[in-house]
C-alpha cells in the first residue's frame, strides 16, 4: 500500500499535479480520475495558464494610469512602495509627488505625454532606476540630483520644447546607453552627455545646434547619432574616429562642409542627409496652441524616423542592399 501510494505521488509530480489534488486530510487519495482530469488539459492550455499566473504576479509590481480625468496621482499610491514600474501617460498631471523617494525598488518611470512641469529633487533617491521617460511634458530644466541615479540606462527628455541645458552632475550617469533630448532648445551638446562613456544612442534632432563639439569622438561607444533639424553648417572630422558609429542622420540644407571620409566610410556607416520641409506659418494668437501643434508634428516625425530606422536595420540582413546610403527625403 505504501509503495503504491509512493509511486502514485511520483506520477502526480511528473504530471505537475499539485499536492492539494491528491492529498485529502493528509492522506493520499489514489483516485485515477485525478490523472484523467489533468490528462484532458492540453499542454498549450497549461502553458497559457502558467503564463497568466506569471503575468498576474508581474502586474502586482506595475502601476498604470492614463486619461485626462487625472490631474494628480491617487492618494493610495504612497502606500504601494513595493512597485517597480510606473506607467503614467496622457494625463493632466503637473507634479510628481515628493514621496516618490520611498519607492526604492522602482526600475521604470514612464511618464510621457502629461503636463509635468518639473522633476522633484527626490528623484535622486531612486538608486535602482533604469529607465526615465518624461518625453512630451512641460519641463524646462532637469535637477542636478538626477545624476545620483547611478544605474540609469535610458533617459528620454524629448518633446519638452523648452530645455536648454543639462546639469554637469549628469556626468555621473556612466551606465546610460540611450539619451533622447530631441525637440528642445539645446544650442550645443551638453558636456555631461559627452562624459556618458557607455552611450550608444543619442538623439539631438530638432534643436538649435549650430555646431558639434570637436571632441565628440569621446563617445567612442556611440552607434546612432540623430542630428536632423538643427542649424549645423559643417560636421567635424572627429566623426571619422568614431569606429562604432553605424547611423548618422543630418539635415543637409544648411550643411556646407562634410568630411569626405564620413560619406565614403568603409566601416559600414549609414550617412543619411534629409531634406527639411519648409516651415509652415501658423496664424494663431494663442502661444500654447502653437506649441501643441509643434509637439504633435514632432511626435509624428519621431514615429516616422523610428519606423525608418527599423527598416534600415532589417536591410542589414539582406545582402542585396548597400551599407552606405546618401539621399534626400522630404519630411
Amino acid at each position: 500500500r505504501i509503495k503504491q501510494e509512493w509511486n502514485f505521488i511520483l506520477e502526480c509530480q511528473k504530471k505537475g499535479i499539485p499536492q492539494s489534488k491528491y492529498l485529502k486530510n493528509g492522506f493520499v487519495d489514489t483516485n485515477e480520475k485525478i490523472f484523467d482530469s489533468y490528462g484532458k488539459t492540453p499542454p498549450a492550455q497549461k502553458r497559457h495558464a502558467l503564463l497568466d499566473e506569471a503575468n498576474k504576479e508581474k502586474n502586482k509590481f506595475i502601476f498604470q494610469l492614463s486619461g485626462e480625468q487625472w490631474t494628480e496621482f491617487p492618494e493610495s499610491l504612497k502606500e504601494q512602495t513595493y512597485l517597480k514600474e510606473w506607467h503614467v501617460n496622457n494625463t493632466l498631471i503637473q507634479t510628481i509627488p515628493g514621496y516618490i523617494a520611498l519607492f526604492q525598488d522602482l526600475r521604470v518611470l514612464e511618464l510621457s505625454k502629461n503636463q509635468i512641469n518639473h522633476l522633484p529633487v527626490e528623484i535622486g533617491c531612486l538608486k535602482n532606476l533604469k529607465v526615465l521617460n518624461v518625453s512630451f511634458n512641460n519641463l524646462s530644466s532637469v535637477p542636478p540630483e538626477l545624476g545620483d541615479c547611478e544605474n540609469l540606462e535610458k533617459l528620454d527628455l524629448s518633446g519638452n520644447m523648452e530645455i536648454t541645458e543639462l546639469p554637469f552632475e549628469l556626468s555621473n550617469l556612466k551606465q546610460v546607453t540611450f539619451v533622447d533630448m530631441s525637440a528642445n532648445k539645446f544650442h550645443s551638446i551638453p558636456i555631461c552627455v559627452l562624459r556618458m562613456s557607455n552611450l550608444q544612442w543619442l538623439d539631438v534632432s530638432s534643436n538649435n545646434l549650430k555646431e558639434l563639439p570637436e571632441d565628440i569622438d569621446r563617445l567612442d561607444q556611440l552607434q546612432t547619432l540623430l542630428l536632423q533639424k538643427n542649424r549645423l553648417t559643417y560636421l567635424p572630422r572627429a566623426l571619422v574616429n568614431m569606429t562604432k558609429l553605424s547611423l548618422l542622420v543630418v539635415s543637409g540644407d544648411d550643411l556646407t562642409e562634410i568630411p569626405t571620409d564620413v560619406c565614403e566610410s568603409t566601416t559600414g556607416l549609414k550617412f543619411i542627409s534629409l531634406k527639411d520641409s519648409p516651415v509652415e506659418t501658423i496664424v494663431c494668437e494663442d502661444t500654447e496652441e502653437i506649441i501643441e501643434s509643434q509637439r504633435e508634428r514632432e511626435q509624428i516625425e519621431k514615429q516616422f524616423m523610428k519606423a525608418y530606422i527599423e527598416d534600415l536595420k532589417e536591410r542589414d540582413s539582406v545582402p542585396s542592399y548597400t551599407t552606405k546610403v546618401l539621399f534626400s527625403l522630404q519630411l
